[in-house]
């Protein structure tokens, strides 16, 4: 079985891919795929993996977890898909000892031994360091930014880093990562390769994200647009994205305001362009592949 697992990155997602999932998982059934609901397995999942400190996972421990998250649909399932924000840790713990998810490593070995012979994928949304820190840290219990951030220096912090050290620890675990900025233009794409299905096939909920930046006017005459050119390509379709939301995007939707006390507009323009350049390394690394527009 193929064990697919989206886990965030915190302050990327909001639950929403899986929502998206959710919404086509009954079309999907035909294809072996299962989007079960996220409580039948993250308090499950988080649990056996605190199991596994305390020992190796009984022989059984696989047939009883899958008969738990899948009930009937054990028998007519070839891909499994999760998602989890919190399955490295939570918010408050994603920068402990100033690491970037100190035990991702971990959390996807246990993983590996629950689901033993499963082919286990992950899937991770990526976000600018310049709002991803400070969005992260509005999401914890804690008002001391500094104190948070535990040692990370903003200008020296790298997705890669952590990609690097998955890949490091598990070069068996392919991983799927995608800018969360790109989302709207890239949402379908994202659906799709998780369910594994081809990519030009139609789904639910393709276009909810540029929905949610693009004003209701440029909606209505981008799905037109799509009407009168039924046969173009995913990336002719992401071209006219891109030409819509030059018109229509909502100035609102897309801006962010940060208000990080000693963060000036220099430092962030610095992080957001480390940001860009870490692209370029991913982008190189085996193993690892990147959705963009």
């Amino acid at each position: 079985m193929q064990v697919i697992l989206h886990t965030g990155a915190h302050a990327t997602d909001e639950d929403r891919l899986l929502r998206g999932l959710t919404r086509n998982a009954e079309d999907w059934r035909a294809d072996g795929v299962a989007v079960p609901g996220p409580s039948r397995y993250r308090t499950l999942l988080n649990d056996a993996v605190q199991a596994l400190g305390r020992g190796a996972p009984a022989p059984e421990a696989r047939d009883v977890l899958l008969e738990t998250i899948l009930t009937d649909d054990l028998q007519h399932v070839d891909r499994m898909v999760l998602s989890n924000r919190n399955f490295f840790c939570v918010p408050k713990l994603a920068l402990r000892g100033g690491i970037l998810y100190p035990w991702a490593e971990q959390r996807v070995g246990a993983l590996k031994e629950l689901f033993p012979g499963d082919e286990i994928e992950l899937f991770i949304g990526l976000r600018d360091p310049a709002t991803f820190l400070p969005a992260v840290f509005a999401e914890t219990p804690q008002d001391d930014f500094e104190a948070f951030l535990d040692g990370v220096i903003p200008e020296e912090f790298r997705w890669s880093d952590l990609l690097r050290r998955l890949r490091g620890a598990h070069p068996d675990v392919p991983i799927t990562t995608w800018a969360n900025e790109d989302t709207p233009i890239i949402w379908g794409q994202i659906l799709r390769e998780m369910a594994g299905i081809e990519l030009n096939r139609r789904i639910k909920g393709g276009f909810d994200l540029l929905s949610e930046i693009m004003a209701p006017e440029g909606m209505k005459r981008f799905r037109e647009y799509l009407a009168r050119h039924p046969d173009m390509t995913e990336r002719q379709k992401r071209r006219v994205m891109v030409a819509f939301l030059d018109k229509y995007a909502l100035d609102e939707a897309i801006e962010e305001e940060l208000d990080v006390p000693g963060w000036t507009e220099e430092r962030i323009e610095i992080l957001s362009e480390s940001y860009d350049a870490d692209f370029a390394e991913i982008e190189r690394m085996h193993g690892v592949t990147l959705i963009a527009p």
